[in-house]
């Protein structure tokens, strides 16, 4: 697989017209996009998806239904129909897509990534049974839908429970408050 050429961004999140490779971009810490995209149910369950075990970042912990890094010229809606397709093997179109807001998750780990992520995060209702989604391999281990109050009971112990990813609880907590408003 061909390493992606990313679009770099300014610490406010402003393009910059330059680019660099997804490898170049972790190492120096460049500022870039990624698209989240978190689905739900209208019987108040939430889309988790563990991440594979080969990843670098925090493998089998499970996280955002769908994530993924925006693509250079690519536009930011567009990486995350093509991240849905790719990750779960769920078509979804822009109308789906609904907005929740752009989350900074700055973050350097010791093994030498250093991560400055804008997470341009959207939620859309899960329409489908979880058994006719396709996780692919290198990137999700397995799919769950858990109710509201699992997610939440989850988030309560992250710092130690070894499931969601501790850092992103104040995120995870952002996100839970939008879909609550879907419901």
């Amino acid at each position: 697989m061909t390493e992606e050429l990313i679009d770099i961004v300014t610490k406010t999140d402003k393009p910059t017209g330059k680019t660099a490779l997804k490898s170049e971009i972790h190492k120096k810490g460049y500022y870039h996009n990624t698209a989240h995209v978190w689905f739900y149910t209208k019987a108040g369950q939430i889309l988790l998806a563990q991440r594979a075990s080969s990843k670098t970042i925090c493998p089998l912990l499970w996280d955002v239904s769908v994530a993924g890094h925006v693509d250079a010229g690519e536009t930011i809606k567009q990486a995350a129909i093509r991240e849905t397709l790719e990750e779960i093997g769920l078509v979804v179109t822009e109308s789906n897509l609904q907005k929740i807001g752009v989350f900074p998750c700055f973050q350097s780990y010791d093994f030498g990534i250093i991560d400055n992520e804008f997470h341009h995060t959207y939620i859309i209702e899960l329409k489908v049974t979880l058994n006719q989604l396709k996780p692919q391999l290198d990137e999700v281990e397995a799919l769950k839908l858990i109710s509201v109050q699992e997610f939440e009971e989850l988030l309560t112990f992250s710092e130690n429970n070894n499931h969601l990813i501790p850092s992103n609880k104040t995120y995870y907590q952002f996100v839970l408050k939008n879909i609550l408003q879907q419901l």
